[in-house]
């Protein structure tokens, strides 16, 4: 069968749920602010739902976590409930028996095995979950459901976060229109290899629970491994995607021609999403593009960037109005990669800062322009001649950042 022929997919900035889904979201009374969504909803209707997930690297795994990695691991799931407000992490046993009966009742109220429901929590560490609450709020969901109530469970999953964040992309397969979808939270305890942020993709694509594995793993390592907001990265960090075949293309699997397709349009849409957190980073006033080359390796550009992005030297620096190439001199002399200092080049966009070890005199207007700007890239040259490169988003860390976090 011959690969589709089309144009690179589009990304708009709804959530349009694909065929065979419903969503929802209430205020359950988690949170004590009546106008804030604090649970959320996702289902897929048809049985054969295919499933995967990538969690927290975090030793210390929120309850949640486990019991997703356990019940993901046949590649199976049709429902997802999401409570805000509280992480349901370093709860011990009992924090394993909530998860569970999070799932339990969701599963009795959608009609559908308890194995098949997953659970995601966000909010507090540490605090016991209150399930009356939750209790009112399944019912509530499952009678909100709607093919329309993506919005309202994009809500129900916030906490820090200033707005949703939603993506919608459709690709053709075999003759079909596919839908894909995804909403996600996030706003500070960012960091490569995920941090304290959700993800929920849903897709009408016929896809083999192997190959949605495969794809999913592809997308997060070139979207949310690539952001960094603070350096902290959480107990309970998930990205969850489902695929239901309502389209009703052929089943994909990774040696088919269309799966590049598929690949494509996942990576797309996660990029947007992941984007959408480091613009919503806590107290954040600036976008900056991070790219390192001329590294050893890959490795090494990617362990000078993330050095960089989590100084909180640079970082504030950011904020203000000064040139701080300095400092990201400094970081990389320290943070254990190999490089030639007499090599170092810089820039700021296009404009050079630095080459060969030392400052290239910029144009101080020019360069004053670049960094009050809402959005910058920095480039940086290790000078090793080797061909590593690395790209990270990130941003700034204002006094904004400290009153959020102070509570």
């Amino acid at each position: 069968m011959k690969s589709s022929s089309q144009t690179a997919p589009e990304y708009q900035s709804v959530l349009t749920l694909p065929k065979g889904f419903r969503a929802a979201g209430v205020h359950a009374g988690i949170k004590a602010d009546p106008s804030k969504f604090d649970m959320a909803l996702l289902v897929s209707d048809p049985p054969e739902t295919a499933a995967a997930g990538m969690f927290t690297t975090n030793k210390i795994q929120a309850a949640p976590v486990r019991l997703g990695i356990a019940r993901l691991k046949n590649g199976r799931a049709r429902a997802i409930v999401v409570n805000s407000g509280n992480a349901n992490a370093c709860t011990g046993p009992q924090g394993e028996r909530d998860a569970v009966e999070m799932a339990r009742m969701t599963a009795d109220a959608l009609g559908i095995p308890e194995e098949e429901v997953l659970v995601s929590s966000t909010g507090t560490i540490g605090k016991p979950l209150n399930l009356d609450p939750i209790r009112r709020g399944i019912p509530a969901l499952a009678s909100a459901l709607s093919t329309t109530g993506g919005d309202a469970a994009a809500s129900g999953i916030l906490t820090t976060d200033t707005r949703p964040k939603v993506c919608t992309t459709r690709i053709s397969l075999a003759g079909q229109t596919v839908t894909l979808s995804g909403f996600c939270k996030g706003a500070g305890m960012i960091e490569p290899n995920m941090a304290t942020m959700l993800a929920y993709v849903c897709t009408d694509a016929a896809i083999a629970p192997e190959a949605l594995r495969a794809a999913l793993r592809v997308a997060v390592d070139q979207s949310f491994n690539r952001i960094s907001i603070d350096g902290d990265t959480s107990t309970n960090d998930s990205v969850i995607a489902f695929a239901n075949g309502a389209a009703g293309n052929p089943t994909l699997r990774e040696n088919d021609p269309d799966f590049a397709l598929f690949q494509t349009a996942l990576n797309g849409l996660l990029f947007d999403l992941a984007m959408k957190i480091v613009w919503d980073g806590e107290g954040m006033s600036k976008f900056i593009e991070l790219r390192a080359e001329g590294a050893a390796n890959d490795a090494e550009a990617d362990k000078a960037l993330r050095a960089v992005a989590t100084s909180f030297l640079v970082k504030t620096g950011w904020a203000g109005t000064y040139p701080v190439w300095g400092r990201i001199v400094d970081v990389l002399g320290y943070c254990g990669v190999d490089l030639n200092p007499e090599r170092l080049a810089m820039r700021y966009d296009d404009l050079p800062v630095m080459r060969d070890g030392m400052s290239a005199f910029p144009d101080k207007a020019a360069l004053e322009k670049i960094i009050t700007g809402k959005r910058y890239t920095i480039a940086m040259d290790l000078g090793t001649g080797g061909n590593g490169t690395a790209v990270l988003y990130t941003c700034d860390c204002t006094e904004e950042y400290v009153r959020i976090n102070m509570f």
